[in-house]
């Protein structure tokens, strides 16, 4: 059965019906791409590592007018818990129910519905319209948004803004719009010991008090006060493990791990650095490693053109007064950052990776009609 483009329902249930689980050779790009190219979008597809990725524009000049996304879902979890089969789309009491509703397939959709509409009402855009959608944005994040930009960028693409489609909204549609995120750095501390007796402590080296000291040092390094529109940057020890099942044998080794949310004082490398010099080395004959890496960088975008024009278009369409906010995880905006203004604005996130997942009927259909006004009042000013 065909697809109404202008219907955003429509196109969700189509998109739900794929059970694109991260990362994925991903069918629901295929059905994007049957949309898109009957509207005169220019798609090319772009495989890394078997992670799928869509690129797809309208038009050849700008301002050029982006939307990002990503049509990876994660696991449904335990599948008997669900109302309904995930991956086949249910309207009950005027819900969308199904893996990706919220996160991020009704965003996708009330975006394609709205240029459906848009190149309906007005004709082609003076500029370009473009689709940029990854498929590993829930997994690690490797062959996705991170791989497809600097392809596209190396064809002689560029993007002069970009919306996200990111559930971002909390209690109402639209009552929050990501114009940052902060960075993530995540650590294994490891100390390494010498087994022993418990009777004979004098005969080993115990790792965990030696490691209980590195973590207050960690816990007590001191990162900054908060940034424009940021909250402090904060470390978190997460878990230590010793994994030892017996009373009265000293362990050889110890772990523990954290986490940093960090806003833009920071860079990943740098922390990653103060905190190497901080602990690693040999302390009270125990040896120290960390094993460091950094899922994201804290970004900024300064309130300005492309925010005004998304709290507008909400203000007019809902009468909602948005918020900025740079909360939350991480997005693959991290990446879009390095090449164009990003920022993200989606359905409510109450039922996002859940079971049951879901977004209404009528705030997917408004979330079209917004981004239906922030691509009129974009080209009106082309």
């Amino acid at each position: 059965m065909p697809v109404n483009p202008e219907d955003p329902i429509d196109v969700a249930c189509v998109l739900i019906r794929e059970a694109s689980l991260t990362p994925c050779h991903d069918g629901a790009q295929d059905r994007i791409a049957e949309i898109l190219a009957p509207m005169g979008f220019q798609v090319r597809r772009y495989p890394f590592e078997g992670v799928d990725n869509l690129y797809a524009r309208l038009g050849s000049s700008g301002p050029h007018f982006c939307f990002a996304g990503h049509t990876d879902v994660v696991p449904v979890g335990d599948a008997s818990a669900w109302t309904s089969d995930p991956f086949v789309p249910q309207i009950r009491n005027g819900t969308l129910y199904g893996r990706g509703a919220a996160d991020m397939k009704g965003s996708i959709a009330a975006f394609v519905a709205a240029t459906a509409r848009f190149i309906s009402t007005h004709g082609r855009p003076e500029g370009s319209i473009s689709f940029l959608i990854t498929g590993d944005e829930e997994g690690p994040s490797l062959h996705g948004t991170r791989r497809l930009l600097p392809a596209i960028y190396q064809e002689g693409e560029t993007i002069d803004h970009c919306l996200v489609g990111e559930p971002t909204s909390e209690d109402a549609l639209g009552d929050v719009v990501k114009n940052g995120r902060r960075g993530s750095l995540n650590g294994v501390i490891t100390a390494g010991g010498r087994q022993g007796h418990a009777a004979y402590p004098e005969k080993s080296v115990n790792p965990i008090p030696v490691l209980m000291k590195i973590l207050g040092r960690l816990s007590e390094m001191p990162l900054d006060e908060g940034s424009p529109g940021f909250q402090p940057s904060r470390l978190v020890i997460t878990t230590i493990d010793v994994g030892n099942p017996a009373h009265n044998v000293i362990p050889a080794t110890a772990r523990a791990k954290f986490n940093i949310r960090f806003n833009p004082n920071h860079s990943g490398a740098e922390l990653a650095a103060r905190i190497r010099s901080l602990v690693e080395g040999v302390h009270d004959g125990v040896t120290i490693e960390a094993d460091l890496s950094v899922s994201g960088e804290a970004f900024y975008t300064e309130p300005g053109s492309l925010t005004d024009l998304m709290q507008q278009a909400i203000r007019d369409e809902t009468g909602r007064s948005s918020i900025l906010s740079t909360s939350g995880g991480t997005s693959d905006a991290r990446f879009i950052k390095d090449y164009c203004p990003v920022a993200e604005l989606g359905l409510r996130n109450e039922s996002a990776h859940k079971v049951d997942e879901h977004a209404g009927v009528d705030e997917i259909e408004t979330l079209s009609r917004v981004y239906y006004r922030i691509l009129t009042r974009y080209f009106a000013k082309a």
